[in-house]
């Protein structure tokens, strides 16, 4: 932590997906706020999970941080933001350290090169000793510039293992902040896209607590804190607005367990920019508020739900009245899918939907669709004018039955810009596509 008024920072980063840092980055986060030091996080790339997890652990909301769909601005905004009123910030890196695009990229080590933010790397030691050395020191001389501030060992298998690291690590001269050992309790359950939500964990505060309690043993929490350093990004320009516009000045927001996946940060934008978030949720067969100038139904796992959404009459009801009074409906990925025709189970079972466009959906034949996506609007509407430019994010297993829309949503490309299907579909006001967006281009 520093002195002053601008909190620091750190980044906690792993070699490699499932190295732990997630578990270590919660346990930090409620120690931290359970020791009373006010603590802010962000997640670095696109993702809804983890941050959720993030705010149950620190008691603050988490934003994420993406090097490549984020403008310059938008991240200085948002990391900004993150160490308001904050004594220290910590950012959960994405996948391995140097992991990004296919062309260069939305890493973690990018974020950690533009926020000034050290880097602290989680490194799961099961199964080697010596060998442990020999990925640190790549690690730490891969890329000019950017040196570890310390290593946190992960699945420690007891005293002798953890000297035998320790030893070999010693020449290194990277400081050892602790060594965590084999505890099957931390272990999270996962699904499809990620961690089972946070919502749904079913002793989410005892967890967090016993993991606290752990690192408090294992990890030299102070020596970690004292690494953090001042945020490096300029501020941005007055009146600056993160992501895309408001969709209306009332914007009735889908919210529950099965459209989870809207990015808390996104919604305090609009509601900064004068809109009214009115949240519904479809599982309790709500429908959109009376009065509503948009409706948004965000991702989520609406395939784990669907007997339910198909017979909540209420809910879908309220979808069609407010399209045919020519209210703007917009949905992204599992959204997307409730606008459909039908929605077909992991088993085969096939459930009604919306029936607001035109697209049929199935998980019974599972088809990983994984990527950033650059977004042209084809079209006028709540999101812009015509070929307003986008950056988002796909990630999703459904596998589309029908043919390409008549109207698309976007004309797309990959991360390396090559000429991707159009997404997506619009039928008078009710339009929706797969991607995630992030942020204006």
């Amino acid at each position: 932590m520093t002195d002053g008024g601008t909190p620091g920072g750190l980044i906690i980063a792993a070699p490699a997906s499932s190295s732990g840092k997630t578990t270590l980055t919660l346990a930090l986060l409620r120690h931290l706020r359970t020791a009373g030091v006010r603590v802010g996080s962000c997640k670095i790339g696109p993702d809804y999970i983890d941050p959720a997890f993030h705010a149950a652990a620190g008691g603050r909301p988490c934003c994420n941080l993406d090097g490549w769909a984020m403008r310059p601005e938008t991240l200085a905004a948002l990391a900004s933001d993150a160490g308001r009123d904050a004594d220290l910030v910590i950012a959960e890196g994405v996948m391995g350290l140097f992991d990004g695009t296919e062309t260069g990229g939305g890493s973690t080590a990018d974020l950690a090169a533009v926020t000034g933010w050290p880097v602290v790397l989680v490194v799961d030691v099961k199964g080697q000793a010596g060998s442990a050395a020999a990925t640190i020191h790549g690690f730490n001389s891969f890329r000019p510039g950017l040196r570890l501030a310390g290593v946190i060992f992960n699945r420690v298998g007891g005293d002798k293992h953890e000297r035998m690291v320790r030893q070999a690590c010693a020449p290194l001269g990277v400081p050892v902040l602790g060594a965590l050992r084999r505890h099957a309790d931390l272990a999270l359950p996962d699904r499809h896209l990620g961690l089972v939500q946070a919502g749904e964990h079913p002793d989410l505060e005892a967890f967090l607590n016993r993991a606290a309690a752990i690192i408090a043993r294992e990890i030299d929490i102070t020596a970690l804190a004292a690494l953090a350093r001042p945020l490096t990004l300029p501020q941005p320009e007055p009146g600056h607005r993160s992501g895309p516009a408001p969709l209306g000045q009332r914007i009735a927001v889908a919210r529950d367990v099965a459209f989870a996946f809207a990015y808390p940060w996104l919604l305090a934008a609009w509601q900064a920019a004068g809109a009214e978030i009115l949240p519904f949720s479809p599982l309790a067969d709500e429908a959109p508020a009376a009065g509503s100038t948009a409706v948004y139904l965000p991702g989520g796992y609406p395939e784990l739900h669907a007997g339910r959404l198909a017979g909540n009459a209420h809910f879908l009801g309220g979808l069609r009245a407010a399209a045919e009074a020519g209210t703007p409906v917009f949905g992204e990925c599992g959204g997307y899918m409730v606008l459909g025709q039908g929605l077909i189970g992991a088993n085969g079972t096939r459930h009604a939907m919306a029936g607001l466009l035109g697209l049929e959906c199935s998980f019974a034949r599972r088809t990983l669709h994984l990527g950033y996506r650059r977004a042209r609007l084809a079209a006028a509407g709540p999101l812009g004018p015509a070929n307003s430019d986008y950056r988002g994010h796909e990630f999703h297993f459904a596998s589309v039955l029908e043919g390409a829309p008549v109207d698309p949503l976007f004309f797309c490309e990959d991360a390396r810009g090559a000429s991707l299907p159009p997404s997506g579909e619009r039928r008078g006001p009710v339009a929706g596509s797969f991607i995630h967006l992030i942020d204006r281009a």
